[in-house]
């Protein structure tokens, strides 16, 4: 509106038309809200007020379908539509859905509004804003059909009655004209701002964006663990067990050749085969471990204790299963914790603790170092901290000069079955 051409531009016709149409989807919506009411009550007498509640309930839901069609008058941005899809097919799954959905209640509450306020006011500002001026501008017209060339009325108040005058009102009219355009602008936009607010808010939608964002990376990071634990399963009970038959079939034929070069080959063929069967283990080891499949976080963290350089305490009063994504993630963050702190804090014991509760997994890892941990220097601090907030948690460090380094870590975690 702020622009020259507005004027001259569609948008000043949309707007009566978003008014006009408003003014006539409204009286329509009185009349079917006043009709799903008293169907609604002679069905009350029979079954105790039900049928009343839902047809209530469910007469919001046309109106706002009208609704989000008629703001593309005025408003360029979509308003979609934020039901739910039932999570079953049939009537009852559909009705058990809507009358659930907060949104049915807001449509509900608009149609009420627009039925009983809104459309009188959109009739009215149209009659005063468009109609009126336009009369204005009629009166040479008016004077020549209506009053025989001798005199007319404009807007039922004054009388004209010479030629002059009636082409300068009409001229009056159409300076008004131009300004009521400016008004039904400002109230045409006030009146899709609020039912955009009511039915169709712009925070709804981003909500919702966010929430299915949240969502996909959670399935993301569900299939990334799956993906993880089968090639686990494939490298441990394919390729490891060929190796170990190798190197089986190797020992055995060490036993069987006599000393001399073609032994001295095969020894050290024996010998590299047992170091790429250790290295594969290790290797499957830290894709997945099988004991964190098997006997969950605590009995994974103890492994891993016991596997670090620098010695480590461990103490984790955990529920006895957590969430399979949840316990990657967290081990995940334990073990390459002790790996840097075996590379580059010169620790001489480390720490890891971790308790669950008010609906959250919190983990501590701590070492008596030389401190200044920098996230930036390539430890894989970065890393850690991009796996704990795919599943929402957080990653604190505090690491100065000299030590102690203290590596905090929160998961969200609800006690459901998984987490009890």
């Amino acid at each position: 509106m702020s622009g020259p051409g507005f004027l001259l531009s569609s948008w000043p016709w949309r707007s009566a038309g978003y008014l006009l149409t408003g003014a006539v989807t409204g009286a329509v919506a009185l009349a079917g809200i006043a009709t799903t009411a008293a169907a609604g009550g002679i069905l009350a007498v029979v079954l105790v007020g039900l049928p009343l509640l839902v047809l209530a309930a469910l007469a919001g839901i046309p109106v706002a379908w009208v609704e989000r069609r008629r703001l593309r008058l005025i408003d360029r941005d979509p308003a979609p539509d934020q039901h739910r899809a039932p999570t079953a097919y049939g009537l009852w799954a559909w009705l058990t859905t809507r009358m659930r959905e907060r949104t049915t209640w807001r449509e509900l509450g608009y149609a009420v509004l627009f039925a009983v306020l809104l459309w009188p006011v959109d009739a009215i500002v149209l009659a005063v804003a468009l109609l009126a001026p336009l009369s204005v501008v009629a009166t040479p017209l008016l004077m020549a059909t209506v009053g025989g060339g001798r005199e007319t009325k404009v807007l039922k108040q004054w009388i004209v009655t010479s030629w002059p005058v009636a082409f300068a009102v009409a001229v009056l009219g159409l300076l008004l004209l131009g300004l009521c355009g400016y008004v039904l602008g400002v109230v045409a936009g006030a009146r899709a701002e609020l039912t955009r607010l009511l039915i169709a808010p712009r925070e709804g939608d981003l909500k919702e964006k966010v929430t299915e964002l949240a969502r996909s990376r959670l399935r993301l990071v569900d299939a990334f663990e799956t993906e993880r634990r089968r090639i686990e399963r494939d490298l441990h009970d394919g390729a490891q067990q060929r190796l170990v038959a190798l190197t089986m079939t190797l020992g055995l034929a060490r036993l069987d050749i006599p000393p001399g070069p073609l032994a001295d080959q095969l020894a050290a063929a024996h010998e590299e085969a047992d170091k790429a069967l250790a290295e594969l283990r290790e290797l499957i080891h830290g894709i997945h471990p099988k004991v964190l499949a098997d006997y969950g976080l605590p009995a994974a963290v103890a492994d891993a204790a016991d596997r670090s350089v620098v010695p480590v305490d461990v103490a984790l009063e955990l529920p006895k299963r957590l969430p399979q994504a949840v316990e990657a993630a967290a081990y995940f963050v334990v073990r390459e914790a002790l790996t840097n702190i075996a590379r580059h804090s010169g620790a001489n014991r480390a720490e890891v603790s971790g308790a669950h509760r008010d609906g959250r997994l919190f983990l501590q890892v701590r070492d008596d170092g030389r401190g200044g941990a920098d996230p930036g220097a390539g430890s894989g601090l970065t890393g850690l901290g991009d796996r704990v907030s795919a599943l929402g948690g957080r990653l604190s460090l505090s690491s100065p000069p000299g030590g102690p380094t203290l590596l905090r870590v929160e998961f969200p975690c609800e006690r459901t079955e998984a987490c009890a």
